[in-house]
C-alpha cells in the first residue's frame, strides 16, 4: 500500500510524539529520523537531496508513515508519489520551536558519523537553506516552508496538527476513531540527548 500518511511538519515540532501516535492507530512503522542508521539509507537521503531521487515506494518500503527529517523535507515529491496518503502538517509557534531547535537539532557535534553528517548538511544546505544561527531569518524559512505545505495541498488532504494537539485532529483527518489511551508525548529536550548519547 505504501505510505498512509506524508509528514511535511520539520523537526522539533512534536514529531516523535507523533511517530509513536501514528504506529498506534496505522498499526505499522513510522519513519523519522530515528530510523536513519545505515549508511545505505543515509547515503539515499543524501542524494534525494542532491537530486537524485529513489524510488520512494522501494527506499519507504517499510513504512506506513513518515514524519520528521529528512523526510518532511521531501514531502512535495512524497505526496506525488504516494498521491493516496494524506499529508499531515505538524505546526508549532515559531519562538518556542527556534528555542527548541536551536537547542537540539541545529547543534553541531563532533559525535555523528561521517554519513551521517554529510546526509544532514546535504538536507540542510539543499532543503532548508539558512543560516540557522540567524532566529529571525530560520524562524521565517519554518513559517515560508508551512505556508508552502498549506497552499499546496487540498485541504481534503492535509491535516494540520498544532503541537501537543492531542489524537482529535489526527483521527479526523484519517476518519479513525480517537483511541483510548493518552496521546504519547516523548522527544522532550533531555530524552534527545539521551538518545543522540
Amino acid at each position: 500500500m505504501g505510505l498512509q500518511v506524508v509528514g511535511a511538519g520539520l523537526g522539533r515540532t512534536g514529531t516523535n510524539s507523533l511517530k509513536l501516535a501514528l504506529e498506534h492507530l496505522l498499526s505499522g512503522a513510522c519513519h523519522h529520523m530515528f530510523e536513519v542508521k545505515t549508511t545505505e539509507h543515509m547515503a539515499g537521503w543524501e542524494q534525494a537531496a542532491l537530486g537524485n531521487m529513489p524510488d520512494w515506494h522501494s527506499f519507504l518500503s517499510d513504512f506506513t508513515a513518515l514524519v520528521d527529517w529528512p523526510g518532511a523535507s521531501f514531502w512535495p515529491e512524497l505526496s506525488d508519489a504516494f498521491p493516496e496518503a494524506k499529508v499531515l502538517l505538524s505546526v508549532r509557534e515559531g519562538e518556542s520551536w527556534y528555542k527548541s531547535a536551536s537547542e537540539t537539532i541545529f547543534v553541531e557535534t563532533d559525535d555523528l558519523s561521517e554519513e551521517f553528517d554529510r546526509m544532514w548538511h546535504a538536507i540542510r544546505d539543499n532543503r532548508f537553506p539558512v543560516d540557522t544561527n540567524d532566529k529571525a531569518a530560520t524562524i521565517a524559512a519554518m513559517e515560508a516552508h508551512n505556508a508552502a505545505v498549506i497552499d499546496a495541498i487540498p485541504p481534503e488532504r492535509l491535516i494540520v496538527w498544532p503541537t501537543g494537539g492531542g489524537w482529535e485532529p489526527i483521527c479526523e483527518g484519517l476518519d479513525l476513531p480517537v483511541p483510548d489511551t493518552p496521546f504519547p508525548h516523548k522527544n522532550t529536550k533531555k530524552e534527545f540527548w539521551e538518545h543522540e548519547g
